[in-house]
């Protein structure tokens, strides 16, 4: 059973570097640079829901490693970290909540990873640039989310727990 929640996780980790690449390749028509699509959010929340958080945030931070290795930065890799610690958290939390669903759950990750992204920003470059960029965020984490969040809750419904 061990090797089979390993291979698993694999797989789920290969999603989320697939979608990451993916979403490399997207161009969000907005002005504001580093927007994305967070499509490899969802194989964290779809991993919250059926394996729990420790696997969650392992396939997660492998990513988010990995990922910037292949295909990133050290200032994409810093703005990731961020991004991913803030919305981790935000979203275990709300998944506690009783109204809670995978859709909520994504939307608060979209949000934090951006409001996560803008904190590294303003820590990396001395200014507060809050009110210039936060309305924008705001409105790209909840899109964002939501569409995380919708086709979570669409492979939850539709992967069978068996296959942990």
């Amino acid at each position: 059973m061990k090797g089979k929640r390993t291979a698993f996780l694999g797989l789920m980790l290969t999603l989320a570097m697939i979608l990451s690449y993916l979403e490399s390749l997207i161009i969000v028509p907005v002005a504001i640079p580093g927007i994305k699509t967070g499509l490899a959010n969802l194989a964290v929340v779809f991993l919250i829901y059926r394996a729990g958080w420790k696997e969650a945030l392992c396939v997660n931070l492998c990513r988010i490693v990995l990922s910037s290795l292949l295909f990133g930065s050290l200032p994409g890799f810093v703005f990731s970290v961020f991004g991913a610690v803030f919305s981790f958290i935000c979203m275990l939390a709300v998944k506690r909540l009783s109204f809670s669903s995978p859709l909520l759950t994504a939307m608060t990750g979209g949000v934090m990873h951006n409001l996560g992204q803008l904190v590294a920003a303003m820590i990396m470059f001395s200014q507060n640039i809050l009110g210039y960029y936060l309305p924008v965020l705001l409105v790209t984490g909840l899109a964002a989310g939501a569409l995380v969040g919708s086709l979570s809750q669409v492979l939850i419904k539709k992967i069978p727990e068996r296959l942990l």
